[in-house]
């Protein structure tokens, strides 16, 4: 190891007096310099003090959750020889890309002349002294049942699939295997979504909580990105949410909250009887969003949500050629299109874009959140599945309030709405001639 003092004279010296003495370091000295991560780090990404056994970072995008995880992995393995650290993703594609190999991962932030080798192969990344890390998914509970671990590191826990319970049963594995050493301890790197694996980190006993808003990390973001999506969010639901990194609770009255969604979690839909696409075409071409929603049937009578392809700001032949895209991929046998603004132009847009494409247009007759009252009511009735995660088409469905009214991001729950429309005619409208088919998205 290099002894460099990287005391607090020369971090507040000036740019010139700091270049000549990095002249004068060795190359190695000069990588030491550079990812000092006690020089450099922001006090919110370093490790609270005192006791702690659970450190969870709650931020928003590009904060620097994932080096503050890395760091402290880092941090860990160079001081504990016989640390065995687990790391663990949504997936173990996330694991590696994101905390091993990604811009922030271990890889990075190692200095090239400490010897780090990870073999992705045995998902292990080994230290020169012997501390070791294991890559694990989320996804995949049981192969966190019995391995045992002195420290874990856990990246986006919000997004973990919680259908059947993996995400808690991951982490009640996980816990119950960190038992190695004197003093075990977890850090979680997430991105705030009200699921109950979260919740329950943040009432654990004990927890440290720390985070903030991806503006703190403003010296290392380019300042259009902060601007652009600070203009696009704002204050809304989604930017309280990805950029402050507020948790977002249920909104009182809401027709769905984030329990009743992710209760419904699938991985994968099974076969469908009946595909159809779901569309609230926008208002104007200056600003409104086209909800895009791709939903099916199966043979047992429940409902399944396959895909969100909703657009911003569309010109109605962008938005129409997506619909009769996601038609074919999908093979829907039906297109179920709002016809209010527009009447007879929305049904002549789809068909410009596919001559072949059956449509259905259907007319409002009450406000969104009515029309969705009797939908909300299978979903807590079971009989409506989520073929994955569709975060804002979830936000917008969690501002809808009984009664009426919306409270969710955006001016209008377009995407809500075209979820609606297409349940709807699954749900509660003619069901046709069912056909058995396999959804071949190769």
């Amino acid at each position: 190891m290099c002894d460099i003092d990287l005391n607090r004279a020369w971090i507040e010296a000036d740019d010139a007096e700091r270049e000549a003495e990095v002249r004068a370091m060795t190359p190695d000295q000069r990588q030491e310099v550079m990812t000092n991560w006690h020089a450099w780090g922001r006090a919110a990404q370093k490790p609270p003090r005192g006791d702690w056994r659970l450190w969870v970072i709650m931020a928003g995008r590009g904060f620097g959750k994932t080096r503050a995880g890395a760091e402290w992995v880092r941090s860990v393995a160079e001081t504990t020889p016989d640390a065995r650290i687990a790391l663990v993703a949504a997936s173990l594609h996330e694991a590696r890309t994101v905390m091993v190999e990604g811009e922030s991962g271990l890889l990075a932030v190692n200095p090239e002349h400490r010897r780090l080798v990870f073999e992705p192969s045995l998902r292990r990344v080994q230290w020169s002294n012997g501390a070791q890390a294991t890559l694990y998914s989320a996804a995949e509970p049981e192969s966190l049942r019995g391995p045992q671990h002195s420290h874990a590191w856990c990246d986006e826990v919000a997004k973990w699939d919680g259908a059947s319970g993996r995400a808690t049963r991951a982490w009640d594995n996980l816990t119950l295997g960190l038992r190695l050493g004197e003093d075990p301890k977890m850090v979680v790197t997430t991105t705030p979504r009200p699921v109950p694996l979260l919740r329950r980190l943040l009432q654990s006993p004990g927890a440290i909580v720390t985070g903030g808003r991806t503006e703190d990390n403003n010296g290392n973001l380019p300042e259009s990105y902060v601007r652009d999506v600070r203009l696009s969010f704002g204050r809304s639901l989604m930017g309280r949410q990805e950029l402050d990194g507020e948790l977002v609770e249920d909104l009182p009255g809401s027709l769905w909250t984030r329990e009743m969604i992710e209760a419904c979690r699938e991985g994968a839909a099974p076969l469908l009887s009946r595909v159809v696409v779901g569309v609230d075409p926008p208002v104007s071409g200056h600003g409104d969003a086209c909800g895009i929603v791709v939903a099916g049937i199966g043979e047992d009578g429940v409902a399944h949500v396959l895909h969100d392809g909703s657009l911003v700001r569309p010109t109605p032949d962008r938005w129409a050629r997506k619909v009769a895209r996601l038609a074919a991929v999908w093979n829907a046998d039906r297109v179920i299109a709002e016809a209010n603004q527009g009447g007879a132009m929305v049904g002549s847009v789809l068909r410009a874009a596919d001559v072949a494409l059956p449509v259905k247009l259907v007319h409002a007759r009450q406000g969104k959140a009515a029309r969705a009252e009797p939908i909300a009511a299978l979903y807590e009735g079971g009989r409506i599945r989520h073929a994955g995660a569709f975060p804002a088409l979830e936000d917008e469905m969690c501002g809808l309030i009984t009664g009426g009214g919306y409270e969710g991001p955006g001016r209008s729950p377009d995407r809500a709405d075209a979820l609606v429309w297409a349940l709807t005619e699954l749900m509660l409208g003619r069901r046709g001639d069912p056909r058995v088919r396999r959804l071949d998205l190769s």
